[in-house]
């Protein structure tokens, strides 16, 4: 080996050391904090499924799993923030004299009551007596006709064609879908000819008389 060749290996190494203990003196804040966040407000101390954790100040975190554990990398110093819907928002502090690079922790939430204001509902037999009552209602005659044209049959029918489903609802009936399918797996499902309720509808639509050849003028 000649003498160039030692001197670029020497480089090298010296480079690989320089560059790992830059990196390790680089590393030494962070910390890998990790643990369970329980209710505090039952004997039993149940888990808290998907709190969400945050970095206070910080555009970083993470949530609980089902079971209530979370992990997360952070700095010495930190502000962690937990928060959940029903819970009272809960501040942690690492330890910036922190020794080690990892931490765990039991964080207690505590359920917050809130009180909503009082909510008067009055019960009507159908939408149709709803809609005469509500009609009928003391109203300046500006407001009864927007009311009226509100609940035209043909502005519900627009509306019930033209608002698209969100994503809950769209959810929803591919779930009921799903378990129609499941329930009927391996048997002929039901026939409407067979259902009481259809052969209800049926006749009472006969006596309002909705299959009679209406006159076009």
């Amino acid at each position: 080996m000649n003498y160039k060749s030692l001197i670029a290996i020497s480089v090298f190494i010296l480079g690989v050391v320089v560059f790992g203990h830059a990196q390790q003196k680089k590393n030494t804040n962070l910390v890998q904090f990790s643990g369970m966040v329980l209710d505090g407000t039952e004997e039993n101390l149940i888990p808290v499924p998907y709190v969400n954790i945050l970095v206070k100040g910080k555009s970083r975190g993470t949530y609980s799993d089902f079971k209530g554990f979370f992990s997360i990398v952070v700095e010495k110093g930190d502000v962690i923030v937990f928060s959940a819907v029903g819970y009272k928002t809960v501040e942690y502090t690492i330890d910036p004299e922190l020794k080690d690079d990892r931490y765990s922790l039991v964080q207690l939430m505590t359920q917050d009551a809130y009180n909503l204001p009082e909510t008067v509902v009055f019960p009507w037999p159908s939408r149709d007596h709803f809609k005469l009552e509500f009609l009928a209602m003391d109203v300046t005659p500006e407001l009864q006709e927007y009311a009226a044209k509100n609940l035209a049959e043909e502005t519900l029918s627009r509306m019930r064609r033209d608002v698209k489903l969100d994503g809950n609802e769209n959810a929803d009936y591919y779930l009921r879908q799903q378990a129609r399918e499941y329930y009927y797996v391996g048997q002929q499902p039901p026939m409407n000819i067979f259902n009481p309720v259809a052969w209800k509808k049926f006749f009472d639509a006969w006596k309002k008389g909705d299959f009679k050849k209406k006159n076009k003028n």
